[in-house]
């Protein structure tokens, strides 16, 4: 047996990105968010913990953190882009998958690489 086969087996392939009819989940870069955010099209939710948000966040972001993540708290507006971002871009993926799986269809878009990129890109801060 090849060591891709065995691999094969031990390890199930990636879920399809087909999701049946549920919110697409997609990655934004830290422009687009930017853009966004300047021209008042998004809804940014910050997935960090309190300290961390407290530290430094985008301003307008709405603080709901994954270990106590409330879908309920994300405000539905059709109209924006609905955009998760955590420090570095993982925390934000699980929060998504929450949303939908408490009904959400709309789009999520996710800030590739978390604050940090936001940061790196110019974005504003407040502290």
């Amino acid at each position: 047996m090849s060591l891709c086969t065995l691999f094969r087996r031990l390890i199930p392939a990636a879920p399809s990105t087909d999701r049946g009819g549920a919110a697409p989940i997609r990655q934004i870069d830290a422009a687009t968010a930017i853009e966004w955010q300047a021209s008042g099209q998004a809804v940014i939710v910050d997935v960090r913990e309190a300290h961390e948000h407290a530290a430094g966040h985008i301003p307008g972001a709405i603080l709901n953190p994954l270990s106590s993540f409330d879908p309920s708290r994300v405000p539905a507006d059709p109209a924006k882009h609905l955009v998760f971002h955590c420090q570095g871009g993982m925390r934000c993926g699980p929060a998504a998958e929450r949303m939908v799986a408490a009904g959400h269809t709309g789009p999520i878009n996710r800030l590739r690489g978390g604050f940090a990129a936001w940061v790196n890109a110019g974005g504003s801060v407040e502290r």
